[in-house]
């Protein structure tokens, strides 16, 4: 019997040391190595007794070090990892996010709700050029926020807004959190971008939805700015500041989904392009200089650094909790679900959304989709339909208290005035339009994979 619980135990004490805020790689690694003594026959080789009988031969454990120099060193795909990060972190810090804010707000400002509106239209820009959420969020809690609550905007709407805005990089491509899914899936990044462009699209075309029947219902709450506030900051002819500010990060946009998309490149590919792309860009807008590319590239590596070593201590996890026959227990349970695959969707969706709760999107994905990804395969499930399906529902993790990291982010930069609480309600429709998505991709998986198979 005490055999039989070795693997539920590993994963309570993985998610004890978790919640206790211990370094998420190390928990993964440690848990792994303490259950490798208690689990194998290493401590009874040496002449010590347990009270259970050993799992497995810790032998088997040789593959190991093949596994991970295999699964990381040789992995083409994670190359694209850091050449995204460099190509969203360069632009973030070339002066787009501003631009873009204030050339939106000249557009939309003097309509009800308008410069709400900017701020959802600015993120699904942001999401695309760069995809870094905390940065979107910070930019435009520090650059929009002030001026949204200067003309009455309602604290819970505007922070709402700003921080599901930020978010909208988990899903919309070029996406990080799709590209550890495809790897962690085995599934062609390339189909994950194009099969989650039109849901992100539709997340961001929902939110302006939202904000224009508040606007309708509510008018104080989102007001339409004064005559001539609109041009606050403004310089030039606001053509022309379109066509600075949206013309030249759109075409590096589409110049590496495109290449993506038409099958010119693979995503590792497109992003080497998109990282010198941005560093031209950069040039362009002045904003190319030594103390700017040292620290992109510090943040660059900063990044990279956590994913892979999130990815090793993973490994480690994955590997003796399958010799434990962890893997087994969970395909049992899942596949014995009453329902059959709608229940299989249905409990792995509540246990993802439950888990950001508290668990970042990187630690989901390592921890949870290499257990589940063989199940949905059994079923039958289409694989890019199944991995953005996830991606859609990780990216509530960074919305949902108490550790949503956008709610921390965008609580870093807002006036001690705004409540935490009024965050934390303001959060809660947009909580709800992501499970309604959620939802709306479950009963039209065509949403997702018509682009794949129109490209294939």
């Amino acid at each position: 019997m005490l055999v039989e619980l070795m693997p539920l135990a590993m994963f309570a004490v993985l998610l004890l040391l978790l919640l206790t805020g211990y370094p998420v790689a190390f928990a993964l690694a440690g848990t792994g190595l303490l259950f490798t003594v208690l689990g194998s026959d290493w401590l009874p080789s040496l002449g010590l007794a347990l009270p259970w009988e050993p799992v497995f031969r810790v032998a088997r454990l040789n593959v190991l070090p093949q596994r991970l120099y295999g699964s990381i060193m040789e992995n083409y795909t994670l190359v694209a990892v850091p050449f995204f990060i460099f190509m969203g972190t360069m632009l973030e810090r070339s002066g787009l996010a501003e631009d873009l804010l204030q050339t939106m707000g000249r557009l939309f400002g003097r309509m009800r709700g308008g410069l709400a509106v900017s701020v959802v239209l600015v993120g699904m820009l942001l999401a695309a050029a760069t995809g870094v959420v905390g940065a979107s969020v910070v930019i435009m809690g520090v650059l929009a926020l002030p001026v949204m609550l200067k003309y009455g905007y309602d604290q819970r709407l505007a922070t709402g807004t700003i921080a599901a805005s930020g978010t909208l990089g988990q899903i919309i491509p070029p996406s990080i959190v799709l590209i550890i899914l495809g790897d962690q899936m085995g599934v062609n990044v390339g189909d994950l971008f194009v099969g989650a462009l039109l849901p992100g699209m539709m997340l961001g075309a929902a939110y302006v939805a939202w904000l224009v029947i508040v606007a309708w219902r509510r008018p104080l709450a989102a007001p339409a700015l004064p005559a001539g506030a609109d041009d606050e900051g403004g310089t030039g002819p606001l053509w022309r500041a379109v066509m600075r500010c949206l013309v030249p990060p759109l075409a590096l946009v589409g110049a590496v989904l495109g290449t993506i998309f038409l099958g010119i490149a693979t995503p590792t590919e497109a992003g080497a392009m998109g990282a010198l792309g941005a560093t031209l860009l950069a040039l362009f807008y002045g904003k190319l200089s030594r103390g700017n590319l040292l620290s992109v590239s510090d943040s660059t590596v900063r990044l990279t650094a956590m994913v892979f070593t999130i990815l090793v201590g993973a490994t480690v996890f994955a590997t003796v909790f399958s010799a434990m026959g962890g893997k087994w227990l969970v395909e049992d349970f899942l596949l014995a679900l009453p329902g059959g695959e709608m229940s299989f969707i249905l409990f792995v969706m509540l246990t993802i959304f439950l888990l950001g709760f508290f668990l970042d999107f990187i630690e989901i994905t390592f921890i949870v989709v290499p257990l589940i990804a063989p199940i949905a395969d059994s079923f039958g499930l289409d694989p890019v339909w199944f991995a953005v399906l996830i991606a859609m529902n990780l990216q509530a993790s960074f919305l949902t208290p108490p550790f949503g990291f956008s709610l921390f982010y965008l609580r870093g930069v807002t006036p001690e005035a705004v409540p935490t609480g009024a965050i934390y309600r303001g959060i809660l429709p947009y909580i709800a339009i992501q499970l309604l998505m959620l939802g709306v991709i479950v009963a039209f998986p065509d949403l997702v994979t018509w682009l794949p198979d129109l490209a294939g």
